[in-house]
């Protein structure tokens, strides 16, 4: 029988478990799907009961050492996380008894990229918040090694401060940073400089603060309130320091191909600045580079060689038959349409298996949707689009972009309102038959139908709560906002 390896990140936030069987990645998934808690640190027996519904793990996986990070929080004066739980009683408090192997949080990351990536030579690269200690490494990996070149440790952060920054400009740190990138495009980088000047002591290939800005920033330049041009210039900081460090790192390892992982590696804006001017021939960014995706980096970790690749619908399982007919004949009529079928995808964005889906071409339609999503006005949306077609309608930094991991301009923005931002960017998933078969006929029913090859794709959720898991969560979704759901 093959070994049943259970990787699991818990205990901090966006809890998941990820379970590889032999060759095959079998399931992964979110505790916050199960729990409906938002960003959930910890784990729950539906998560786990829809995992090990085959049977018990022969060996836990843990995504980081927690006595190494204890001492972090211990000279960091976080004494409430200090005094949590041990990895070995929440799993016990579900009845997992069994072997426990401990990795480096940076390693899972690593491991999470590196080893699910089609290379095999490349030059990885991880940049977080913080793990134990390290906030940004550099790796070479080449067969199934995975060696490390290069750290950067706490409290010396860029996923730091873009996280203080975020609290500085009214949203949430840890969570709402995905906002503050999309607010930037309204704004200039005017206080670039002076964040550089009282914050950033060195920028290359070491980011390196004048200050531990670990509880935020809330005290600086208390003068500036005009949030759209902070945002700006800590996205121009993000962008500028990343091409330098990846500059240095292929220089490093030699290799044309990028792996990139960590919570910084969800900025898909700073993500294609990275595709255009940093020289690699290709980019894997695994479509759950945090924490949550480590899960699947543990176990990884544990079996020590790369797995094939198959998708990132690997989550719960609604199984039902999609009526793409019913969908596409409610798409005509101008309506907003939920789609909650097959397996959930694993990581933070919808890619047609938890979506909201509607016509992209009508100047009402992002305010509509906005308003069922209770989200701020100004907020995008991202467009699906049929992959041979898309570089038809985007200038697409890399071939192409199944798992929303890129921004493009669009080549004609005033035809498709809805999924363009302020800037002409677009967000772009690209769909081929291998990617989704269901959602690719589908595409292809409303190309032949309209003429236009995408629709607006955004998460089957409102703000604030995690995305739709189950067919009970999507019939409750549908009853309280009044949508449509196949």
């Amino acid at each position: 029988m093959p070994e049943r390896i259970l990787g699991v990140s818990a205990l901090g936030h966006d809890a998941a478990v990820s379970l590889i069987c032999g060759d095959d990645i079998v399931f992964a998934g979110h505790a916050e799907r199960y729990s409906r808690i938002k960003n959930d640190g910890n784990l729950n027996a539906a998560l786990l009961a829809d995992a090990l519904r085959d049977g018990p793990p022969d060996v836990v996986c843990w995504y980081e050492r927690p006595w190494l990070k204890k001492l972090r929080q211990i000279r960091a004066g976080q004494w409430r996380e200090v005094r949590s739980i041990s990895p070995a009683a929440h799993l016990a408090a579900f009845g997992l008894n069994v072997p426990i192997v401990y990795y480096d949080h940076h390693r899972t990351h690593a491991a999470a990229g590196y080893y699910t990536s089609p290379f095999s030579d490349a030059c990885v690269v991880v940049i977080d918040a913080i793990g134990e200690f390290t906030t940004i490494s550099v790796w070479q990996g080449r067969d199934d090694r995975l060696v490390k070149l290069w750290g950067q440790n706490y409290p010396h952060s860029l996923g730091l401060l873009y996280s203080a920054i975020t609290q500085r400009c009214g949203y949430k740190p840890n969570e709402e940073e995905y906002i503050v990138m999309g607010m930037a495009a309204f704004g200039q980088p005017r206080y670039v400089q002076a964040i550089r000047d009282d914050l950033v002591r060195d920028e290359g290939p070491g980011f390196r603060l004048r200050h531990n800005v670990h509880r935020g920033v809330r005290w600086w330049r208390p003068d500036i309130d005009d949030v759209e041009n902070l945002a700006a210039s800590m996205q121009a900081i993000t962008e500028d320091y990343l091409v330098k460090l990846l500059t240095i790192a292929k220089r490093w390892t030699n290799s044309k191909h990028l792996v990139l992982m960590g919570g910084v590696a969800l900025n898909c804006v700073a993500n294609s600045v990275i595709a255009t001017h940093c020289g690699f021939h290709d980019i894997w960014i695994m479509p759950n580079p945090g924490d949550a995706g480590s899960s699947l980096g543990a176990a990884l970790a544990y079996r020590g060689k790369r797995i094939a690749w198959g998708s990132a619908y690997l989550g719960h399982d609604i199984a039902r038959h999609l009526d793409s007919h019913g969908v596409l004949s409610a798409l005509e009529e101008g309506q907003t349409v939920g789609v909650a079928n097959g397996r959930a995808e694993f990581g933070p964005r919808a890619l047609g298996n938890r979506s909201l889906l509607a016509d992209p071409r009508g100047a009402e339609v992002k305010d509509k949707v906005n308003r069922i999503k209770q989200r701020e006005p100004f907020r995008p949306f991202a467009p699906m689009i049929l992959a041979e077609l898309a570089h038809d309608y985007f200038v697409l930094p890399a071939a192409q972009s199944p798992y929303m991991q890129f921004v493009a301009q669009c080549r004609d923005p005033d035809r498709f309102p809805a999924i363009c931002h302020v800037d002409g960017s677009s967000r772009v998933q690209t769909v081929s038959r291998l990617d989704n078969a269901g959602l690719y006929d589908l595409l292809r029913g409303w190309y032949d139908r309209t003429g236009c090859p995408m629709l607006l794709n955004t998460s089957l959720n409102i703000k604030g709560e995690p995305l739709v898991n189950t067919w009970e969560d999507a019939q409750r979704f549908a009853a309280v906002h009044g949508v449509m759901v196949y």
